[in-house]
């Protein structure tokens, strides 16, 4: 899926966020569970809007890397921005990779380097000690410097090794508890994206933001006021 340049003079910054991502099916997933909580707003990968150098993931938790990344963006086009930042944390591992997940091994996006220092590193654990999660945090910022959190995880195990020819990263290691037998990997991308961490996180920020919605309105029974968080159940429940 190919994204379309966009002239930023364009666009209206009353109603548009940039998705700090050049991926076109994060864009897509972002915009169709936020969308719900804020109808009427145009969603745009930074990608679309020029080539703008990428911000030092120097944070030493997920939300910490998500606000760098979204204020990046927000510095760079001067529009509301969105950004998520996700890895494995293992208990066993005192929490590792967590946020070093995709430079575990050293080398930033090596997967296989990474996925196999995992193996090693857990060489003697034995599986009922394997337990494991997948985080993400999305970060939603405004150009006046509001900072708003959603997050998310997918609980499961890290395998003994590597099934199946989806996905990415960590995705062939770890077995989610919502799909006993099969690893990240093995899952179709509508079945990975109904149950993955980054879900959840855009769950969470969505309800957030229509829980905001409903208070600005007042808290009257009235229709409006509960369909943006309804938007956001309907999601989780599609």
């Amino acid at each position: 899926m190919a994204l379309e340049h966009i002239d930023i003079a364009e666009l209206d910054p009353a109603h548009t966020v940039v998705v700090a991502t050049g991926n076109a099916h994060k864009l897509v997933e972002i915009e169709d569970i936020l969308g719900r909580a804020l109808p009427g707003t145009r969603f745009v990968a930074l990608g679309q809007l020029g080539d703008f150098e990428e911000p030092e993931e120097n944070g030493t938790t997920f939300a910490e890397n998500a606000i760098i990344k979204a204020e990046a963006a927000v510095a760079a086009t001067g529009l509301t921005a969105v950004a998520d930042d996700s890895g494995l944390v293992v208990d066993a591992l005192d929490g590792e990779p967590g946020v070093y997940s995709a430079r575990y091994a050293g080398v930033h996006g090596d997967d296989a380097a990474n996925n196999a220092k995992l193996l090693a590193n857990m060489r003697d654990v034995p599986d009922a000690e394997r337990t494991a999660r997948f985080m993400s945090v999305v970060a939603l910022i405004e150009p006046s410097g509001l900072v708003r959190l959603g997050e998310g995880a997918c609980e499961g195990t890290v395998g003994h090794e590597g099934r199946g020819e989806h996905g990415f990263g960590y995705d062939p290691l770890f077995l989610p508890a919502d799909t006993p037998g099969k690893t990240m990997a093995e899952l179709m991308p509508e079945e990975k994206n109904a149950i993955s961490h980054r879900f959840h996180a855009l769950q969470d920020l969505c309800q957030k933001l229509a829980a905001e919605d409903r208070g600005a309105d007042g808290t009257a029974d009235s229709a409006a006021a509960t369909t943006p968080e309804a938007s956001c159940n309907a999601a989780e429940e599609a």
